[in-house]
Parts: C-alpha cells; structure tokens; sequence
C-alpha cells in the first residue's frame, strides 16, 4: 500500500510564505512524475504545478514566479514553495504522484489536502 501525506499548510498573512511537503510512504520504487492542485470553495480543482516524467515543469500563470516545485527522491517527499503569497492562494492544496511500486504496479496516487490560508 502507498501512502501520501501532506504537511505545511496554515494560516499565513498577504507576503508570505510557506512550504508545503508530501511524503510518500510504502512499497515505493520511484516517483515518475508529481503534481500540486488547489482547490478553493466553490471552484474546481486546478493544477497548480507539476513536474512531468520527462523532467518538465509547468506552472499554472497564477503563480509563475512565486512557486517552486522540488522533490527529494531518497526521502520519496515533494515539495511546494510558495513565496508572496495572496488572498487568492487559499485553498485546499492536493498533492498528486504518479509512481511505481516495487511490484511494478504504475499508479497514480492522491494526497487527503492541506489547507492554506492567506488572510490578514
């Protein structure tokens, strides 16, 4: 079984920052590809960031500049980096891992959320 577990989330004023982690946990062989989403109330999920298979990475325009998607692959944990946060960022952030156990099983697996808050 794989787990994710996201951490970092809070309550944090206009300009600042915080770091978000998702760890994954279980019968692990690599991470191939990982993404962060957000969802605000009544709004549909959106990509936030993602770095693909091939080692691209996307950003969605809203937050080009200020966040930064890293992974730490002996800890099998992404990050997200957000700096100059906005009112506009809060939301519930979901990490998304697309990865292969060492059964060779090739899944896509979802984090529970973390909430982020950017409020005064």
């Amino acid at each position: 079984q794989v787990q994710l577990v996201e951490s970092g989330g809070g309550l944090v004023q206009p300009g600042g920052s915080l770091r978000l982690s998702c760890a994954a946990s279980g019968s692990i062989s690599s991470i191939n590809a990982m993404g962060w989403y957000r969802q605000a109330p009544g709004k549909q999920r959106e990509l936030v960031a993602a770095l693909t298979s091939s080692g691209m990475i996307i950003y969605a325009d809203s937050v080009k500049g200020r966040f930064t998607i890293s992974r730490d692959n002996a800890k099998n944990t992404v990050y997200l980096q957000m700096n100059s946060l906005k009112p506009e960022d809060t939301a519930v952030y979901y990490c998304n891992l697309d990865l292969t156990t060492r059964r060779g099983d090739r899944s896509e697996y979802w984090g529970r959320g973390t909430q982020v808050t950017v409020s005064s």
